[in-house]
């Protein structure tokens, strides 16, 4: 009983912001920004830089609230997409725009670790028992930050290719943290 309250609440609500009815915006704000922020923070892992994409996310919803289709999901579902995607591209943004420039990226990982620098922990000598196809796949997609797609343009090779190399790396990765894990446990029992 309450869902369908739920339900026609905010059916009455869209309707309402879709006629330019701001204190309908504003409720539906008042009930669902936490969820969202916390979605967002959980993706970006910084407050301020949350609290912005949220802020952002909002105007987005406002401005193409006449795109959302009940029949295509709840609005809640629908929001949390546009918050999903606008946080992520805000990552990809981030990575990409510090990429090139040391002294920001240095900056900007101290607070952020969004750079993994893989001879700190060792992890280039442990990529180096991969083959070189699965070797550049694996920088590509995990410390480079590309989408599988952006690794396929980039290097030339199929999408198809890209995939299953990268799930083979992580196989033969897995199976190489297990025995060294297996040693480690061995020798210190």
């Amino acid at each position: 009983m309450i869902e369908t309250q739920t339900k026609d609440t905010n059916e009455i609500l869209i309707a309402k912001i879709k006629e330019g009815d701001t204190e309908s915006f504003s409720i539906i704000y008042d009930k669902y920004s936490d969820a969202l922020y916390g979605l967002i923070l959980k993706i970006v892992k910084q407050d301020d830089l949350a609290q912005d994409i949220l802020q952002e996310c909002f105007v987005k919803i406002w401005e193409k609230i006449n795109t959302y289709e009940k029949g295509k999901g709840s609005l809640f579902t629908w929001m949390l997409n546009i918050c999903r995607n606008k946080s992520i591209d805000s990552l990809r943004k981030t990575q990409r725009t510090y990429k090139g420039n040391e002294s920001m990226k240095n900056d900007l990982s101290r607070p952020t670790s969004l750079e993994i620098n893989p001879d700190t922990i060792g992890l280039r000598d442990i990529l180096n028992n991969l083959s070189d196809e699965k070797r550049i796949i694996v920088e590509y997609l995990y410390f480079k930050g590309y989408t599988q797609q952006e690794t396929s343009d980039e290097l030339n090779i199929p999408l198809g290719t890209v995939k299953t190399r990268s799930r083979t790396a992580i196989l033969e990765l897995k199976d190489y943290f297990t025995l060294i894990l297996a040693s480690w446990i061995s020798n210190n029992i």
